[in-house]
Order: C-alpha cells, then sequence, then structure tokens
C-alpha cells in the first residue's frame, strides 16, 4: 500500500514561492512530502515543530527541487510510541527562510497489532469443558446400555424414513395420516424408553 502524501508546490508562477495543498494532515503512519517544482529550481529547508519532532523524522532538511520534477521527502513516524495524538507543524522555507508554509501535522496513535498464530485454526475448547460424547455413548448411559434400547431406536428411524417415503411417492391425506400416526408412534416409544 503507498504511503500517505502531502504535496506542496515550489515555484508556482512565481519564484520564492510555496503552496501546499493542505493545510492539515491526520496520519498514524509514515508518509511522503512531496516537493513539487514549477517554473525554477530552488533550494527547500524542511523542520518538523510543535511536539511532532517526539514521534517524527525527516530523511533530511535541505533539498534541491528542479522545476517541473518532483522531490520526496520521506518522514518516518513512530505512532506505536504514543497513547494520545501528538500535534505539531512541518514547516518548508525556501529563499532562505523569506517564504514559508506550515501544514498542521496530527499523529493519531497506532491501532493496536493483532498477532494471529496458529492456535487460531484449531477450534477453541477450553480443558473444563469436555466434548460431548457420540450419540452411541449417550444412548447408552441414558439406558444402561441395553443392545434392545438402541434396536428399538434404530428401528423407529427406519419406520419414519420408509413412512415419509411412502407419503411423498402416495401422497394425500391419508398418507400424511399414515406418517403421524408412525412419527406419534415413536416419539410414544421414546417417552417410555427413556422415562
Amino acid at each position: 500500500m503507498p504511503k500517505p502524501t502531502v504535496t506542496v508546490h515550489v515555484n508556482r508562477h512565481s519564484p520564492e514561492r510555496l503552496e501546499p495543498a493542505v493545510g492539515t494532515f491526520e496520519t498514524a503512519e509514515s508518509f511522503t512530502l512531496l516537493l513539487e517544482g514549477h517554473d525554477s529550481p530552488a533550494h527547500v529547508h524542511c523542520r518538523l515543530g510543535g511536539s511532532l519532532d517526539r514521534v517524527a523524522s525527516l530523511s533530511g532538511s535541505n533539498y534541491y527541487v528542479e522545476p517541473d520534477a518532483q522531490t520526496p521527502v520521506a518522514i518516518d513516524v513512530n505512532a506505536e510510541a504514543i497513547e494520545e495524538p501528538v500535534r505539531g507543524t512541518l514547516e518548508v522555507l525556501t529563499g532562505y527562510g523569506a517564504e514559508s508554509v506550515s501544514i498542521e501535522i496530527t499523529v493519531e496513535p497506532a491501532p493496536p497489532s493483532v498477532e494471529v498464530d496458529e492456535s487460531l485454526s484449531k477450534p477453541n475448547q477450553s480443558p473444563s469443558e469436555p466434548s460431548p460424547p457420540p450419540l452411541l455413548e449417550r444412548l447408552e448411559g441414558v439406558s444402561g446400555g441395553q443392545p434392545s434400547t438402541i434396536a428399538v431406536l434404530a428401528l423407529g428411524l427406519v419406520a419414519i424414513a420408509i413412512a415419509t417415503m411412502a407419503a411423498t411417492i402416495v401422497g394425500g391425506p391419508i398418507a400424511t395420516a399414515g406418517l403421524t400416526v408412525v412419527v406419534l408412534g415413536f416419539v410414544a416409544a421414546l417417552g417410555l424408553l427413556f422415562r
């Protein structure tokens, strides 16, 4: 992702003239000051004012700007080191200080970093919460593990499946009534079995 950019036009329409594209700028990351040269060459001096030098630094302070050329100035920002916004100015001067502009800069605290590791790909299960036992083990626990109980459950499910297919194929109110009787019978058997 490209760095944010603040542009200042140098010597546009007259010598020793500076025109910032913006008057204020907010960031939580490093950015680039782009000195946009126009009609004539210029020596430009840059500096950080206010509290900005606590969290930001320039790659250099003096630059030669060619006409019709762009001179990038890297401004490194350390927003991880702050908890509150830091405000200051980025000052750009030319003509030995005869012309200057100040851009109000606010450095916002960086969002907290999130560390992603391999444990996120695994299900989160605490040791105090054992995994539920399989269905067969639960049925054995409820009915004392009797094979006849398991057979009744399996037979009931098969009966419901057959009744559902028959109701679907035959259709009509009589087939639907038959399916209802089978389901109610299965539910009643479950009630008697697990009470």
